[in-house]
This record gives structure tokens, sequence and C-alpha cells, in this order.
């Protein structure tokens, strides 16, 4: 059983909040990670696995002038994911992930560059400015473990930001991990 995956749900489920997942690179892995864990259903909403570049604009919304001069392996289309399928599954949040886990470089990117993102609700009430959260990752190894620390990386975001928010804490403003590279 994923731990993260578990306290995901068990966070979520405490706070009667739901969840929808966009996925690329990982294919899937993160809605079978969180499906995995028994009552989930109360939380998950679904999920849109976008492996075509087209299908990020078509049915997460996701830029098109952004995917044709950036490309799908960026941090603002990881964003834009995650904020599409969150408004596409009626959600409270999204998570994506979005990257080249090999065996060859895309859109000018190496294998191993991942980026993960969160959009959240906002919420005046509890000092929270909302929104998203974009990390990026530099990741080694295989495809397998490309795609899987990529499953890690999200639910760990997600968590942080589950976390921060439940403290009531402002969220940072680390650049780095906004997307600011």
């Amino acid at each position: 059983m994923n731990s993260r995956a578990a306290d995901v749900v068990r966070l979520l489920t405490v706070k009667g909040e739901t969840l929808a997942v966009a996925e690329s690179l990982t294919g899937g892995l993160v809605a079978a990670d969180i499906t995995g864990i028994p009552g989930a259903s109360k939380v998950f909403r679904g999920s849109v696995t976008a492996y075509a570049t087209d299908l990020k604009h078509r049915l997460l919304d996701v830029d098109a002038t952004v995917l044709e001069r950036r490309g799908a392996v960026d941090a603002q289309v990881a964003a834009e994911m995650a904020a599409g399928v969150r408004k596409a599954l009626g959600a409270d949040w999204g998570i994506a992930t979005t990257g080249v886990a090999g065996p060859d470089p895309q859109d000018g990117q190496p294998v191993g560059t991942v980026f993960v993102a969160v959009d959240g609700p906002v919420r005046p009430d509890s000092g929270s400015a909302g929104g998203g959260k974009v990390e990026a990752l530099r990741l080694n190894g295989g495809r397998a473990e490309i795609r899987m620390e990529s499953v890690r990386s999200v639910l760990a975001l997600l968590l942080r930001e589950l976390a921060n928010e439940h403290s009531g804490n402002e969220r940072a403003q680390d650049t780095e991990r906004n997307g600011g590279f």
C-alpha cells in the first residue's frame, strides 16, 4: 500500500474535499495508486491521461500557443493541466504530471525532466492564496524509476499543500518550486 496515497485519501476525507488527476508520462499510475486505497471513492473524482500533446489542449484546456512554443514538458503546461482537470472533473484539488521518462529526449528536454503540479481552492478565510504550485524535477534512472518517482513527487507535493492549508500557513513563494526557473 502506498503510504502517500493513503495519506492523501485520509486528509481529503477528513476535509470533505475531492481530487482529480491529469497524467502524461505517468500514464495512469497516480490514479492507480490513489484508487488502490480503500475509501478512495469518497474523494477521487477521476483522471485524464492525456499522453498525446493535442489532448492536453482539447481535454484539459492547456493553452495551445504554450504547447506549440514550449512543448508539453513545461512548468506552465503542468500548472494548466492541474487547473484544467480540477475544473473539468469538478474537484476541489487537481494534480498533474508531465515530463520525459525516456528513452529519448522530447521537446528539447532531456530524459528525467519532469514537472508536477497541484491546483487547489482559494480559501480567503485561511489566509491561503489558493491557486497552483509547480515543481521541476530532474530525475535519474530508467523509464520505470522516473515514472514511479514522478508519482511519489506529485503526491508529496499535494500532501505539502494540504498540510499548509490545514495549518493555515501562507504558501511559500519559493520561485524554483513555483516554476520560476
